[in-house]
């Protein structure tokens, strides 16, 4: 769930905290840099494990900060294809079933990927599965706020980096409407389809 990615950055500190440890200046901006950001292709940065190597720091003209160059290792959440996650039903739509790991919630279980046959239950606003028994079918609601077992069987990176305008005609309803629909940076999609995944409370209660 959690790797350890090496970076390199530059690192400004204002002239005001020369008086602090270098080290301590550094990090501080590294996490405030970093920390509950998603760097595309490699994840959501959690916060700075250590660092590695320090170079020479440079006081540009002009700039009376001090630039240094440094290499570190940060925690980041990046599961693995296949990784098997517990979360918690956020909230359910046509869409699918949403899951939050707490600090992540950009998470989806897709129709196809549920226990079938599934049913999506207007009403209650859940999906449902009918569970097949001798007796008949059951049907075991995805209630929001159930904890979730779920294996992660793709993800998608969007890079969102600002980009200038497309053109000159451009209109601001358009614009408008285009902020609405800004997609998450980093979206995990789940599967609950074999046996031992979807509600704990599925398993382990007789």
């Amino acid at each position: 769930m959690f790797v350890l990615v090496e970076m390199t950055d530059t690192v400004r500190i204002p002239p005001w905290q020369f008086q602090r440890k270098l080290n301590e200046s550094i990090a501080e901006e590294l996490n405030k840099k970093l920390a509950n950001k998603v760097v595309y292709n490699v994840g959501l940065c959690i916060c700075l494990y250590d660092i590695t190597k320090l170079e020479d720091s440079y006081i540009f003209p002009g700039d009376g900060a001090s630039h240094t160059k440094v290499h570190f290792r940060y925690v980041v959440f990046h599961p693995f294809l296949d990784e098997i996650l517990v979360g918690q039903i956020k909230s359910c739509s046509q869409d699918g079933v949403h899951v939050s790991v707490g600090f992540f919630d950009d998470i989806v279980i897709p129709p196809e990927s549920l226990q079938q046959p599934a049913k999506f239950d207007e009403a209650e606003q859940v999906w449902v599965w009918e569970y097949e028994t001798e007796e008949g079918a059951h049907d075991l609601y995805m209630d929001i706020g159930e904890e979730i077992r779920f294996r992660v069987v793709d993800e998608t990176f969007v890079d969102t980096s600002p980009t200038g305008p497309s053109s000159a005609e451009a209109s601001t309803s358009t614009a408008t409407e285009e902020a609405q629909k800004k997609e998450a940076p980093y979206t995990l999609v789940g599967s609950i389809s074999e046996p031992g995944l979807g509600l704990l409370s599925w398993w382990t209660n007789s």
